[in-house]
Parts: C-alpha cells; structure tokens; sequence
C-alpha cells in the first residue's frame, strides 16, 4: 500500500530510555531515529506488521514517551497565596490539572505526534501509576487521532509487561489489552487526598511555626499522611531509647579446655541483678577444677532459601546489605530494568507463575563468569520450582533477565545486579543443611551449656553468602560423663542497653507491617523524612531524629495522636484498593476520607497551643534572635534579619515577619526606600544556582502591591512606573537567551565581598533564568538610558573611568553606548568566548537579528 494510505501506530513509553529500548526490540534495530518539538522525547520510526484493530496490516509506527507524569493536580491560583487563604478552605477549594513540566510541553508534542494517527498503544509501566498516565496521554492525543471507519471499535491499546526482553516486549505487542480505569481513579483520589491533607496542615504549621521560631532549618514544615507516620515510626523508638534505664547484672563465665582447644561456657541462670548474690554463686563453684558432661543433644537442622524477591525486601536488603538508601535503590532498580538487565522492580508478588520460564533465563546466567557455577549446577540437575510465597495478582517477582559484567555496570547498579541475580539463584537451590550440637555441663552445682554448628550441605547459601550458618564448630566429640579442665572462672559485669535507632531496613519492615505506603512510595517517604530534616541517617543507616522531627510527633500525640497512627493510613489504603478494584465508589470514598481529615484538621487548629508549648521549649523565638538591619515602613523602627534558615526580617514592635530570598546574603542597600511603602530596600545576593543579585523591598515581596505580580517579587520584577528601582528604569534589553521567552534584561548592582562598592552585571530578571552577564567592575556609576540602539537594546551609560581593562584613550567618565553593538562594552560585558554567550548569539544574532545598530559608543 502507499505511504498514505498506511496505518499510522503512535506508542508512548512512561520514559525516553525505554521508548528507545521498546523501539529497538520492536523495529529489530532497525528504526530510524527524529527530534521533536519536546526536547526530552526522541521519536523512533519504522514499519512492521499491526496484528490490531479493525485496519491491521502493515503500519508506519511511531514510538515516543513521555516523562513520567504528564498532569499534576494543584489548586487554583487563588488558593495558593498562603496568607491570604485560610487552610481549611483547601478541602472544598476548586483544583485543576496543570502540566508537570511546563518548559517540555509535552501536551502540545503528544497532540503534534498524534494528529491523524489510527491507533494508539500505550507502554506505560504496569502499576497503577502508570495506568493514570495512561488516560493522561489518552486525554491529549484522542481527540486529535483519525476516527474509525466503524463506531466504538477499540482504536487505544495497552501494552502489559514486566520485563524488557525481545521475548516480553513481543508477546506484550501481540496481547494488547486496554488500560485500567478503576486503578487510574485510585492514583487520582490518592493525590486529591494527598494535595488537600498535605497542604492544608504543611501551610498551617508553617505560618504558625516558621514565623515564630529560630532553628527549625527548614523553609517548610510539612504534614503528609503517609510521610508523618513514617516519622512516627522513628520518634517513638527514639522515645524507648530515652525511657530506657540501664541496669548492671553480673554472670558467671567459664572457660574449658577440650583437648587442644578452648572453650567459653554460658551460664545456665544467665545473670543477676545482685552483686552480692553473683559473688555467692562464685564462691560455690570457685575451688572446682573440672567441668562435667551431663548430657548431649545433637539434631539435624537445615535453613530454608529466600522466597522470590518483591520490592520491599530489595529495599531492606539493600540497605542492610549494600548500604543504598530507599530512593538510590529504587533509581537503579528503575535503571537496570530500562536497560533490560532486571524485571520490573516493583511488585508485591513473592511467588514464580506456574509457566515462569526459569531455564532460559539460567542459561543466560550460565555465559557469566561470575554466576556459571551456580547457573551449571541448577541446569544439570532437575529444577524445582519454588512452592512459597504468595501472588499479589500484580507483576512476576524480580529476577535479572539479562547478563551484565561488572565492566558494564557503574558500581552501584553493578552491586544491586548482582544482589538480585544472587537471589534469583538462591531460590532454586535446595536448603542449607547443618547439625546442631548442644552440651550441658555442671561445675559443682551450677550448671552451665554450649552449642556448636557443623555444616551438612552448604546449600543455597554457597551463592548467598551471607545467610551462611555462623555457629562454633565442634572441637571433639561430647559424651556424658566426660571431665575437662577448668582453666578460668569470674564473674563478669554487664549493662542493659537500649534498643538501637530504627535503621531504614527495620523502617521499611514497618511501613510494609502496617500498609504505609506502597511497593512504590516507600522509597519516597523515607527518603522525604530525611530530606525535610526530620530525620538525619546516621553509621549503619540508622535513622536519627532530629530536633524538629521529635517536637513535631510529640505535638500530634499531645493533640491528635491518630494523625501519627498508621491505622489511618492503613484504612486509606485500603478504600483506595476498592477503588482500584472497582468494588468502592471513587466520590464516596473521597467525600467521606476527607470530612474525617478536616474536622482532624479544625480540631488540630483549635488546639495548637499544645504544640506551641513543646516548640517554646525546643527553639528560640524570633523576638530574640537575629540582628538589626533595617527599618520597617509602618513603625519605622529597626527590624531583625535572622540568618537562620528560612531567613527573614522580623519586627518586635509590629509583631510582623517578613520572608525574604532564600540561597544567599542579605545586605541594606544604601538605606534607599521603597516609595510605596517606605521600607528600607535590601540587596539580596545568591550563593547557590546562577549567582545573581537583586534589590528586594520586604514588603512588596510579601504582599505585591500591583495585581498579577506574585509573591516573591523582586525590584527587578516591578512593574512601578515612576520607581527608581523598578524594572522599567533599569531595563536594558530582552533577555538573550531562546528558551527564556518573558524574561527582562535588568541592570543589577552586586557587592563583592569585603568591597563598599557594587560590582554591575546585566541579569535576567525571571528568577529560573541563568543569564547573568558581568564586565563592569569597579565602576562608579552604571545606568540604563531612555535611548534606543536600532538593535532594540537600551544604551548604558557608564563611568569607565575605574573600569580595568579599558584602554587609557577612552577611560574618561562619560560613555554610552549598545551592551550588545557597541564595540567596548560587548568586550566588557560578559565573556564574548563563552559557551553560553555563543548559544545566545548564535540564535538570535547580534542586534536580535536587525544588523542595523552598529552601536553609538560617544564621549
């Protein structure tokens, strides 16, 4: 058939390695490969056979992805202006879908890559995630697709698969189904309820808390109704450890000599808590030389291998084993399994189908150096399939799939790989035998025993090392009434201790317990606890909390101990899982979960002052830290700069604070003044990202002063017609750089440090803009013109005369001039070789395309 008349396939994969990697397997390497209009999302071309739909035959196929979510939900803009919206508002506020990352446009690429397409097939991971992005992609390209030449028939497939093998991808291919709407639902209820409950307590505490306490470093204190419970986790063992009260208990310790060798004796009491009482029972036995054999016991014993691995042991394991955190875990996992070196990394299933093909995936095994030992054996022999663990009806446990030497992997997915590979073998090979030895001996009247360990069969602990069994080994052969020399008696002292801080792999083990999370947010949870500074992970990753994390939890135990329960979250869990199984109404669910969360919510407002008291106790107030800096417009006293993170300004007299820039220093600016509000304007300078400096007025920053302007509005963003600090008396030019398409070229004054006196650069005033140009150090005076070069650009005027590296001829006071034409300040202004000046430039061309201005540098 003609190109025209071909059926066109449009797939999307959930990421562009694994749009790659599909395409590939799918075209037999032979697609041809096309950027797109989103930066991030190659597509890959080829033809083939479509066994599909009412059109099948032979199709042009288009594979693309996405990257990960396409729509996140967020409140109207209204309802984001924290101050002016109160938190309960939140549970009935309006939401919105907006797309999740707006600068790739992936909306607007997924309809271009979709107009007139006649079938779409969707190979989104196979969990409930990946369900919901699937009716996100379905929401953008539908519309746009070709419509059939019969009405309702099926034109939107969806790929079901668990690993990225040429034998997975093409038996997927050849079963299309359709995507799930029920477990599409339950992701959206669960981040409905997560964006109300979360927000509406994270902006509470944090306006209640932030604004009047030192130390707390953290820009917001966040509530999560998984995340808080998994915090409580760690607290309430950090409560046992202090509640704990060491005693002192004394034993008897005895050691013998068995022929050539030694050993050391338990003591059949254990111990005691009396000195006194210790030192009689030593006195009883003190004078005694030989120790007899009363009784022998020897049994045969043997350790079943692992079940199949799911997700949350690879978490536990690798923390404990390989020491990765939850979330490094899950990024390799992720990164392995895109390469096709390991099945999906996430699932609840600890069981092998009855048809899993365990034979090939051995043999693949059996061609790598490391595991051809492990994998021979399992291949000579007859290989029985596993009988425990249990199916979750989700995906087929993890196993690797394809062999990969350690010169292929980095370090960390290399130990990862092989931890799974390791396991997957372990479960194949028969139980570790061993024999238990056990021998009770007397001296004088007390008794006392002694156990050893003599391996059988190694079993599968020849390939899973660690699981081996440790034991003593048995130096002679015991039998009843046999005597052996005393060499020492004593008694010994000992303490009690604690139970140590929960380490991540007991966590998990919880959260597992107590349906915190899923198989695929565990990870996050952990991992936000920590990045939150709730938690601080200490030696042997052992979670620690910190200040805040404790004072936080025992504030919801003194108020509302269920916001701290996992039975809340547990009881969420599992109406979502109704949702997904279409066995609960997705309104009903929703409705009800979150009456119950608000009236948690008016009942925690109403008595915060429980918590306020614990905060007083831990933290300092603002009133008295921090130093004066400048003065407040309504009462024209000196305000505080506290330094500590968030910094902020605060006013005793106005009981006011003020947030200010974060990621820098904060300076008055020669105690100029706002002239909206009479503040005293401060030079904000960042020590992070792009290294910018802009003037700040406090209170415009706070509470914008002109409609549509939001919070966190610079000098530089203002639009103030007369101001002298507003954006149009220093702007220069547009920005220069292509992907930045509303930001302002801005003259902006820069301190150095130590220095009185500013240094100048030309910046981009959109704060997530990178542009920022310098060149005119050490002069005395910059300022941007009303006059226009032809080019576009604003001219500037510039005292050169304690610029360095101007020539002697033109170092005079007056000088103005085109940034951009002007032959000496394009040579000062930035550096003209550098990478990002060339893009700039490159782009748009000298003088933004117009080469009239030629620049009017005049003194």
């Amino acid at each position: 058939s003609s190109v025209s008349q071909m059926v066109v396939v449009l797939m999307v994969a959930e990421k562009p390695s694994l749009a790659r990697s599909l395409a590939e397997i799918l075209s037999k390497r032979r697609c041809g490969r096309r950027k797109s209009m989103c930066n991030a999302c190659d597509v890959y071309e080829f033809e083939g056979n479509f066994p599909h739909g009412e059109r099948r035959g032979v199709a042009k196929f288009k594979m693309t992805s996405v990257c990960g979510h396409v729509m996140s939900l967020d409140f109207l803009p209204k309802y984001n202006k924290w101050d002016q919206v109160d938190p309960v508002e939140l549970y009935e506020a309006e939401t919105m879908k907006k797309e999740s990352i707006p600068n790739l446009r992936i909306c607007d690429f997924l309809r271009s890559e979709g107009r007139g397409v006649d079938y779409l097939v969707l190979w989104l991971d196979c969990d409930k995630e990946g369900e919901n992005i699937c009716f996100e992609v379905i929401n953008e390209v539908k519309p746009v697709m070709k419509q059939p030449r019969t009405p309702d028939v099926q034109t939107v497939f969806r790929a079901h698969f668990s690993s990225i093998t040429e034998g997975a991808v093409l038996q997927a291919f050849h079963s299309l189904g359709s995507p799930n709407w029920n477990e599409a639902r339950s992701v959206d209820a669960r981040m409905e309820l997560d964006l109300r409950v979360g927000c509406s307590f994270t902006r509470f505490q944090t306006t209640s808390f932030q604004m009047k306490y030192t130390g707390l470093n953290n820009s917001v204190i966040s509530y999560g109704p998984c995340q808080t419970p998994t915090l409580g986790f760690c607290v309430q063992r950090h409560d046992e450890i202090l509640r704990f009260k060491s005693e002192k208990y004394w034993k008897l310790d005895a050691k013998v000599r068995l022929g050539r060798a030694t050993a050391s004796l338990e003591w059949g009491r254990e111990g005691v808590f009396d000195n006194e009482v210790g030192h009689l029972f030593l006195a009883t036995v003190r004078d005694e030389k030989t120790a007899k054999v009363e009784g022998v016991s020897e049994k045969q014993r043997s350790k079943a291998p692992p079940i199949a691995l799911h997700t949350v042991e690879m978490l536990r394991s690798a923390s404990s084993r390989l020491h990765m955190g939850p979330k490094q875990t899950m990024d390799v996992a992720e990164r392995l399994y895109t390469e096709g070196y390991i099945s999906y990394p996430r699932t609840e299933t600890t069981s092998y189908p009855t048809d899993f093909d365990f034979r090939s995936i051995l043999m693949e095994l059996d061609r790598h150096p490391e595991f051809r030992e492990y994998a021979s054996t399992l291949l000579q022999s007859k290989i029985s399939r596993p009988s425990s663990g249990t199916d979750a009806g989700d995906h087929p446990p993890i196993t690797p799939m394809r062999s990969a030497t350690r010169d292929q992997l980095r370090d960390g997915d290399w130990r990862l790989y092989d931890f799974i590979v390791r396991h997957f073998l372990a479960t194949l090979y028969p139980d570790c035998k061993y024999k238990l030895t056990e021998a009770e001996f007397s001296i004088g009247s007390e008794r006392f025993q002694w156990s050893g360990s003599t391996p059988v069969d190694p079993g599968y602990t020849s390939v899973y090392s660690w699981h081996a069994v440790q034991g003593l080994e048995v130096p002679v052969a015991f039998e009843k009434g046999q005597e052996w020399e005393v060499m020492q008696l004593k008694l010994s002292e000992h303490q009690t201790s604690p139970p140590g801080y929960l380490t991540e792999s007991e966590l998990i083990s919880l959260m597992e317990k107590h349906r915190i999370g899923t198989d695929a947010s565990i990870s996050v949870h952990i991992e936000n606890i920590c990045s939150r500074n709730y938690v601080k992970v200490d030696s042997g990753r052992r979670l620690v909390p910190t200040k805040l994390g404790v004072v936080l939890v025992h504030g919801y135990q003194k108020i509302d101990p269920e916001l701290i329960l996992p039975t809340m979250r547990s009881a969420v869990e599992e109406q979502l899982n109704l949702i997904a199984k279409g066995k609960a109404d997705y309104d009903r669910v929703l409705v009800h979960t979150l009456e119950i969360f608000r009236k948690k919510f008016e009942y925690f407002r109403d008595n915060l002052g429980g918590m306020d008291e614990l905060f007083e106790a831990s933290f300092s107030s603002v009133a008295d830290a921090g130093r004066p800096i400048s003065r407040c417009g309504k009462c024209r006293r000196f305000m505080k700069y506290i330094a500590a993170k968030p910094q902020r300004l605060y006013c005793a007299n106005c009981d006011e604070t003020y947030s200010l820039p974060q990621g820098g220093t904060i300076k008055l600016y020669k105690e100029l003044k706002c002239p909206l509000d009479e503040f005293e304007l401060l030079l904000f300078s960042s020590t992070v990202g792009h290294f910018k400096s802009y003037l700040v007025c406090p209170y415009c920053y706070n509470q914008p002063p002109f409609k549509g302007v939001q919070k966190g509005m610079s000098c530089s963003l203002c639009p103030h017609q007369s101001c002298p600090h507003a954006r149009l008396q220093h702007r220069v030019d547009q920005c220069p750089d292509p992907d930045c398409e509303k930001g302002v070229l801005v003259l902006e004054p820069h301190f150095q440090t130590g220095g009185p006196a500013p240094k100048w650069k030309l910046s981009c005033n959109s704060p997530r803009c990178k542009v920022s140009l310098s060149g005119l150090d050490g002069s005395p005076e910059v300022h941007s013109t009303k006059e226009e070069c032809p080019c576009g650009s604003n001219l500037l005027f510039v005292d050169l005369s304690k610029v360095s590296g101007v020539p002697e001829e033109i170092a005079i006071k007056k000088y103005s001039g085109c940034w951009r034409c002007d032959p000496v300040l394009s040579e000062l202004i930035g550096d003209s070789r550098s990478e990002d000046r060339r893009r700039y430039f490159a782009s748009r061309g000298r003088g933004r395309g117009r080469r009239k201005g030629r620049g009017r540098g005049r003194h």
